[in-house]
């Protein structure tokens, strides 16, 4: 059976990997690439499988949008069997500096839309007796940095949300797992400067950053048939570093 898949932030490095991931891995499935701006690199994607893959609107944040997208992709496939929410950003400030708009704006983008996804994509996989929810979190999670309180307590929380939600929908045969990637090549700030990503290495005990491919090899599997018994598990891929 053909599994629809809708991956957010499917526009950024991480996103595009797990898109490709899914459509080279599993040949009969249907990827939709939830976009708001920046289109071109999703576009380029389907473009090289067509038929295969879908440009979709979606503002992550928007319970009305998440409602549309729904119901667009149900017109022209499978309900949403797969949701991956990786759509997200963070706009880092010290907490006494942090404008009220910053911290609304990281919550609302990194936990509340998780929140609106989760809440839409259900009613579907309850029908069906099954699905699969992989929610991108961040390290930040796990050991917050200074400068990032609104991004840390946002991931946190989807780690929280992920968890609960596992122990509400797991006799209904769905999934909901975590996943805490550390920093990813091509997913890096680009005004980071050579000397400091130089410095970041040598941090890692692999003495590189994760390829996005790999991040997306973790979240194809907790998205396939051989991990239907692991739910509200939070996966750190990081290589090593906490």
């Amino acid at each position: 059976m053909s599994r629809s898949i809708l991956i957010t932030g499917a526009n950024g490095a991480l996103g595009l990997a797990i898109a490709e991931f899914f459509l080279t891995k599993e040949e009969n499935c249907r990827v939709f690439l939830g976009v708001r701006e920046r289109r071109e690199r999703a576009q380029e994607l389907a473009t090289r499988f067509p038929g295969r893959a879908d440009l979709i609107t979606l503002e992550i944040t928007s319970p009305d949008a998440w409602k549309a997208a729904l119901s667009e992709i149900e017109s022209q496939a499978a309900p949403v069997s797969v949701l991956v929410n990786n759509a997200g950003f963070h706009e880092d400030a010290l907490l006494a500096n942090m404008a009220q708009e910053q911290w609304s704006r990281v919550l609302d983008a990194n936990l509340n839309a998780v929140f609106h996804g989760c809440q839409a994509v259900l009613p579907g996989m309850m029908r069906g007796r099954q699905g699969r929810i992989v929610n991108i979190a961040s390290l930040s999670a796990i050991s917050s940095p200074a400068g990032q309180t609104n991004y840390a307590a946002a991931k946190a929380g989807v780690i929280g949300l992920t968890q609960s939600l596992s122990k509400e929908s797991a006799r209904m045969g769905i999934t909901v797992n975590a996943v805490c990637p550390g920093y990813i090549e091509g997913g890096l700030p680009a005004d980071w400067t050579s000397e400091h990503l130089k410095a970041l290495k040598m941090q890692l005990p692999m003495r590189r950053f994760a390829r996005p491919e790999e991040v997306a090899a973790a979240v194809f599997f907790l998205a396939s048939p051989d991990a239907s018994y692991i739910t509200g598990s939070t996966l750190k891929i990081d290589g090593g570093l906490l």
